[in-house]
């Protein structure tokens, strides 16, 4: 049976985690979270995260593994995406891609290469150790022995620029030994379901956020040290609650901001779907019995 990799793709509030794990039961499966903001620690009520009970001892993977001050980029995610998928392949489960943020989908499912751009700190300070140890010369020479071209548009005592070029060559050489050893196929499926119903169930998921402590959480999270302006208070939720505190919304009018912010993600995360390439797109209501129908037809 070729390896095949299941990806769920749908809107905030669309069913995903409920479906995936009825599936992932089924098929003998491992779900790895596709969520910008389930990454992040302490982040729980806002990002609707699933908890331990609700994962019915189905594992979970790419969940709670950065803290909240840190930037995580979405090279960093396929990275350790495709290094968790193969271990799934090892462990003879199916790996199961489930989320609603739709460039980490597409930019795992199509093999996007982030050697040019993105940052390597490993790399880069790998370089800076043998800069300081044998200095400009002898870094600058293994540039030249690398790829003389960039060598030539490079001076030798801009170590700055060297070290950068060093950076983006391993990372490239780095980004095609993934896709060498990368040996699995993806079948993507969208849910689709009435926007009137979309709409119902994000304004009283919405609500229930903030019975659940919404506020508090941001609150917590700020008084832990976790800046106001770092990359995860951008998310939804958290974002608005910021605002409301520094421009005296009443709680009416902040879950009422929440509610519409969240419809329009929502609106621009079905758009991405409908750009992404051989997406099959399934009611909500019957998902389960077609990504089956298809999972197996295609094995």
């Amino acid at each position: 049976m070729e390896r095949t990799v299941i990806a769920i793709l749908g809107p905030t509030g669309s069913g995903k985690s409920k479906l995936s794990i009825s599936l992932a039961k089924k098929i003998g499966g491992e779900i790895v979270s596709c969520d910008s903001m389930q990454i992040y620690r302490r982040m729980d009520i806002g990002t609707a995260k699933i908890s331990k009970n609700e994962m019915e001892n189905i594992p979970h993977h790419m969940i709670d593994i950065v803290e909240p001050n840190e930037e995580f980029s979405v090279g960093e995610y396929v990275k350790q995406a495709k290094k968790i998928i193969a271990e799934i392949f090892e462990r003879n489960k199916v790996p199961i891609v489930v989320g609603g943020t739709g460039l980490y989908v597409k930019a795992l499912t199509q093999n996007y290469d982030f050697g040019n751009t993105e940052k390597n700190l490993e790399i880069r300070e790998k370089y800076k150790k043998i800069l300081k140890e044998k200095g400009n010369e002898f870094l600058f020479n293994i540039l030249n022995e690398k790829d003389p071209e960039i060598a030539k548009k490079i001076h030798v005592n801009d170590t700055k620029k060297i070290i950068r070029a060093l950076e983006k060559i391993e990372n490239k050489k780095n980004s095609e030994k993934d896709l060498e050893i990368q040996d699995w196929k993806y079948l993507i499926f969208g849910l689709n379901l009435p926007r009137e119903e979309l709409y119902r169930r994000i304004n009283l998921r919405t609500e229930k956020m903030f019975e659940d402590g919404l506020e508090n959480e941001v609150s917590n999270l700020i008084e832990s040290g976790v800046s106001p302006r770092a990359q995860s208070m951008e998310g939804i939720g958290y974002k608005q609650v910021i605002y409301a505190k520094e421009n005296n919304l009443t709680r009416e009018e902040l879950i009422g901001l929440v509610q519409q912010k969240t419809r329009n993600y929502a609106k621009r995360q079905l758009t991405f779907m409908r750009g992404i390439e051989n997406l099959i797109w399934v009611d909500a209501k019957d998902a389960e019995k077609k990504i089956l129908e298809v999972y197996y037809g295609n094995n």
